[in-house]
C-alpha cells in the first residue's frame, strides 16, 4: 500500500490530503499536525468569515497580487488550478459560496462551515490525522521518507517523561508546515529548518500583512482613528509600494488594508537595515492644486474662520490638532491672516506626511511571511522538490506570498491539491 506523508494541518496541507486520497482511494494518506486540531489558521481568515478566494485570480495577475523573487512562479502554479478550480473544489465538499466584489466567502459568513466541511471530506476518505505531533526530523533511503515525530506536551498534556518519539514512513511527502506568522495557530517557522535538512534554500523571512510601529509617532494620540488615505512604502526614499483604503491610526503606529499591502516591503527593507519611512496622503481623492482650491473656498468670505476650523471640515477632529503640529501653524490662527506660503504648507501636509518606520508589529500579529523556500528548486507543475524525489513543497513555506483579499488561501488551495493529485499518481506508477 502507498503511503503519503503530509506535515502541517492548515490550509495547503488539508487540500493535499484530499486531493491525494482522491486521486489514489488505496493509498495511505495521512496527516501530522502539532497543534491538538487542524485547521486552526482557517477559522481565523477573513475576520472568522474566511475569505476563500477572489474572482481576479487567473494566473496572469500573479505580479500584481503576490510577491516572491520570482513571481511568474506563482502564474505557473495558478495557471493550473486558479479561481474556477477553488470553486469548484468546495462545491464538491458540499459547501454554498457568495461574492462581496471579487471575493469569495462561504454563504454561511462562517470559516467553521469550510472547516468542518473539509473535515468530514478527510473522514469520507479516510485520511488518518495525528494532531498534538512535532516533527523531529525527516531522513530518506530508497526513496522512502522516515519521518520522526514526538508529542507536543502543550497539546497532548503528556509530560515530558511520557513522550515518546514515533517514526512514520511514506513513500511521498508533502511538507505543508506553513510559515512563521501567527504561531498560536502552528506556523512557527519548524518547516523551513525541515526543508533546510533536505537540502533546499531559504530566502529571507519577514513578517507580511502585519501592521507598522512608527518612531516619535506624530499621530499617537489621535489613535483609534480610521481615515481614507494612500500609504507609500519608502526604501532609502524611494517609492516602492503604494495602496489606497481605510487607513487606522493605533498608540503604537499604523494599521489598515493599505498599511497590510505595503508592510512586506517596509519588512524587508527593516532585515536590510535601510532607512524605512511611511508616506501618508491624507486627502488621496485631490490633487495638490484641488486642495488648494478647497483651502480657498472654505475660508471665502469668512474672515474669522480659524485654521482649526478649516481643517475640522476636513478630517477627523483627532486628527486636526495633530496636522496643526506638523504644518508648524497654530490651531487659532486665522485663515485670513495666511499667505500663500501657509496655504501651500497645509497642502503640502495633506498630501504627504512621511513616517519614520521602526519595526513590524512581529511575526506573532502578521498573517503570512514574505520569503521562505526558493520557488527555483521546486516544479511548478506539480510542486515536486528538484532536489528530493518525491519531496513536495506547498503554502506559505514557499517564497510567494499575496496581498489581501483571499489570495493567499487561493495559494494554499492551489499548491496543496497540486500536489496532493502528483503525489498520488507519481506514487502509483513508482
Amino acid at each position: 500500500m502507498k503511503r503519503i506523508g503530509i506535515i502541517g494541518g492548515g490550509a495547503a496541507g488539508i487540500a493535499a490530503a484530499v486531493a491525494a486520497a482522491r486521486n489514489d482511494r488505496q493509498a495511505k494518506v495521512f496527516i501530522l499536525e502539532q497543534k491538538e486540531k487542524i485547521g486552526k489558521k482557517i477559522l481565523a481568515t477573513g475576520n472568522g468569515r474566511c475569505n476563500l478566494t477572489n474572482r481576479r485570480i487567473d494566473g496572469s495577475v500573479e505580479e500584481l497580487c503576490y510577491h516572491g523573487e520570482d513571481v511568474r512562479f506563482a502564474g505557473k502554479v495558478l495557471g493550473q488550478f486558479g479561481y474556477e478550480d477553488t470553486l469548484k473544489f468546495f462545491e464538491s465538499i458540499g459547501l454554498v459560496t457568495k461574492m462581496r466584489g471579487d471575493y469569495v466567502y462561504p454563504r454561511s459568513d462562517q470559516a467553521g462551515t469550510v472547516l468542518e466541511l473539509l473535515k468530514l471530506e478527510l473522514k469520507r476518505l479516510g485520511v488518518e490525522i495525528y494532531c498534538g505531533m512535532r516533527v523531529q526530523s525527516i531522513t530518506q533511503k530508497k526513496k522512502e521518507f522516515s519521518i520522526k515525530a514526538k508529542q507536543c506536551p502543550a497539546e497532548s498534556k503528556v509530560s515530558k517523561k511520557e513522550q515518546n518519539m514515533q517514526i512514520f514512513k511514506a513513500d511521498g511527502l508533502i511538507l505543508a508546515c506553513g510559515g512563521q506568522a501567527a504561531s498560536a495557530f502552528g506556523s512557527d517557522g519548524s518547516g523551513y529548518h525541515l526543508a533546510k535538512t533536505l537540502g533546499h534554500h531559504v530566502t529571507p523571512v519577514v513578517p507580511a500583512l502585519v501592521q507598522l510601529k512608527v518612531k516619535n509617532h506624530p499621530f499617537a494620540k489621535a489613535s483609534g482613528v480610521r481615515a481614507e488615505a494612500r500609504v507609500t512604502a519608502l526604501i532609502d526614499g524611494v517609492p516602492t509600494a503604494s495602496d489606497t483604503g481605510e487607513l487606522q491610526i493605533t498608540a503604537y503606529g499604523i494599521s489598515g488594508i493599505p498599511v497590510f499591502q505595503i508592510s512586506r516591503h517596509i519588512a524587508l527593507g527593516l532585515y536590510q537595515k535601510r532607512r524605512v519611512e511611511a508616506a501618508l496622503d491624507l486627502l488621496p481623492e485631490y490633487s495638490r492644486e484641488e486642495i488648494l482650491g478647497l483651502l480657498m473656498k472654505l475660508a471665502e468670505n469668512r474672515t474669522d474662520l480659524t485654521v482649526g476650523e478649516c481643517l475640522a471640515g476636513i478630517f477627523n477632529q483627532k486628527l486636526v490638532p495633530r496636522i496643526s503640529e506638523l504644518v508648524g501653524i497654530r490651531l487659532q490662527t486665522k485663515m485670513s491672516e495666511l499667505d500663500k506660503r501657509g496655504y501651500n504648507r497645509i497642502a503640502d501636509q495633506c498630501k504627504r506626511i512621511c513616517l519614520t518606520i521602526q519595526d513590524t508589529n512581529g511575526f506573532e500579529n502578521a498573517q503570512v511571511c514574505a520569503g521562505g523556500v526558493r520557488t527555483d528548486e521546486v516544479d511548478p507543475r506539480t510542486m515536486e522538490s528538484e532536489l528530493v524525489k518525491g519531496l513536495y513543497l506547498v503554502g506559505e513555506l514557499l517564497d510567494v506570498d499575496g496581498i489581501c483579499g483571499g489570495y493567499n488561501l487561493q495559494w494554499a488551495w492551489a499548491t496543496g491539491c497540486i500536489a496532493g493529485k502528483s503525489a498520488a499518481v507519481k506514487q502509483g506508477n513508482r
